[in-house]
């Protein structure tokens, strides 16, 4: 049997502890978190640059039944 895989993002104003509890809740066990930067760009005059200001957490996931 092939376990079957699926991603969960972590919902803005959601902690890592309501995933993982709502992962639970579908039968999912979690094997590997990514975590990716989310930039805003700042135009000063002629200079664009790029700052940090927030992150996006999932969590891949495989059934545990």
């Amino acid at each position: 049997m092939s376990k079957k895989k699926m991603q969960f993002e972590v919902q803005e104003n959601e902690s890592i502890e309501a995933c993982l509890e709502r992962m639970k809740k579908q039968g999912y066990v979690p094997v590997r978190r990514t975590e990716k930067p989310i930039f805003k760009e700042v135009i000063t005059g002629n200079k664009t640059t790029y700052e940090p200001v927030g992150r996006q957490i999932v969590f891949e996931a495989v059934s545990s039944e």
